[in-house]
């Protein structure tokens, strides 16, 4: 029955998946600015047991709508504005602003096309594509976003591909072109694939999805269609100083933003750094070995007393193989994990494991979650894994069940640490 109770909580918390299927068939200046999340499949992943699995596997598409209605109004008349007037912001260091929206989620901008046609996209590290509203899509999302008009570029090149995602309340149809992309002043990719849809439902319609498109950050391994990843397209066009790329996520209620950094990083972080391999060629993904919680030797990580018992048999990489996967999703509101140890750590602290709250007069006696990455300890603070509503007075965990197989790392944990992500030597580094 826990298991059973933890499964609906995701209805308390508006969660939904994504599975995502393809069909095969001059440079001015640009400024970041509007985003929400979407995951791909076909990642190879395993499980406990060491099983690969390949195909439909879930990654959530979270689309928290949470704003008030005068916070949702607020939101439609300010993305009205922008939508008219859009003031260009000066970048330092391939360095863009990225504007936080309530914890839900972060957004920035990209410019496709020459001239550059300026997008709002979710710079997600949990995908590999890109893809923009297309000139030829009709849907209400459509006409409430900004819209890809190919005859407006010089550049641009058609293909006869199309793409199809589907996903668990939404769904969007389009063509592939090629075409320059451009992420600031200096760094432009010449010839990237990307998608122009022809169709969106409502899922993607405003207040609820307030940006245009999805700029992937994972590998060419986890992008549909055998296109090149943006970020492997940065590499081999060595468009950057290092092959890598930063990124900070303020909270809200810090009145933070983010930033991301393309081709460097803060080097302020760099003696605290704690570097960790990235598992496979898909996404930025790494093992996980254990959850712990304060100074307690029970590990609430569902099944990793399996692979601890045969670790004295076990190759290295088979223990790789074997242990559980845990992704560093920027585009993922909450932490999301198998059910099994997420009711155990709920009701280690006391929270309700149907609806993820918890007594706020709690939050000071608990104690630290620690997370087991790559063979090192990452911390997150109850003030960092529980979520105060002061207007509401409602404490609530932010995790929520949605996989036996892949961790989803998203944003209460890279809220937390620094990240920088290794293109080249496949590997993050945490501080």
């Amino acid at each position: 029955m826990k298991l059973a109770s933890v499964a609906i909580a995701a209805v308390f918390h508006t969660a939904v998946c994504a599975v995502v299927k393809l069909d095969s068939d001059g440079t001015p200046e640009l400024e970041f600015e509007d985003l929400t999340v979407v995951g791909q499949t076909g990642a190879k992943i395993h499980t406990t047991f060491g099983d690969d699995v390949r195909g439909d596997f879930k990654i959530p598409l979270y689309l928290k709508d949470g704003l008030d209605p005068e916070s949702k109004r607020q939101r439609r008349a300010e993305r009205s504005r922008k939508m008219k007037s859009f003031t260009e912001q000066p970048l330092s260091n391939n360095t863009a602003i990225l504007t936080n929206v309530k914890d839900y989620y972060y957004y920035g901008y990209i410019g496709v096309g020459n001239p550059p046609q300026k997008f709002s996209v979710v710079f997600d590290t949990g995908s590999s594509n890109v893809w923009v509203p297309g000139e030829a899509c009709v849907s209400d999302a459509c006409n409430e976003h900004r819209q890809f008009k190919n005859a407006g570029s010089t550049t641009f090149q058609s293909s006869p591909q199309k793409i199809q995602i589907q996903y668990g309340t939404g769904f969007i149809a389009g063509d592939v072109g090629t075409d320059t992309v451009q992420v600031s002043k200096s760094l432009v990719l010449r010839n990237q694939s990307f998608a122009m849809t022809s169709q969106e439902d409502k899922t993607f319609e405003l207040p609820r999805s307030q940006f245009d498109g999805l700029f992937g950050l994972g590998f060419t391994g986890g992008a549909e269609g055998n296109i090149r990843s943006p970020v492997d397209s940065m590499v081999q066009e060595n468009v950057l100083k290092s092959p890598l790329f930063g990124i900070k996520l303020r909270r809200d209620s810090l009145s933070g933003n983010g930033e991301i950094t393309f081709g460097s990083y803060d080097t302020s972080y760099t003696n605290n750094l704690e570097w960790i391999g990235v598992y496979g060629d898909i996404f930025w993904t790494t093992t996980m070995e254990g959850i712990l919680y304060g100074d307690e030797p029970q590990n609430y990580l569902y099944g990793a007393d399996k692979v601890s018992a045969a670790s004295g048999v076990l190759a290295v990489e088979e223990k790789a193989r074997a242990s559980r996967k845990a992704l560093l999703d920027t585009g993922s509101s909450l932490i999301y994990g198998d059910p099994f140890s997420l009711a155990a750590m709920s009701t280690r602290i006391g929270a309700n494991p149907l609806t993820g709250e918890i007594p706020c007069p709690v939050l000071a006696s608990l104690k630290s979650f620690h997370f087991v990455l790559g063979g090192k300890r990452f911390t997150m603070q109850p003030e960092e894994y529980i979520f105060h509503d002061p207007a509401t007075g409602i404490c609530e965990v932010q995790w929520m069940p949605v996989s036996d197989y892949l961790w989803i790392m998203g944003l209460p944990f890279l809220q937390t640490y620094y990240t920088v992500y290794d293109i080249k030597d496949h590997r993050i580094g945490l501080a």
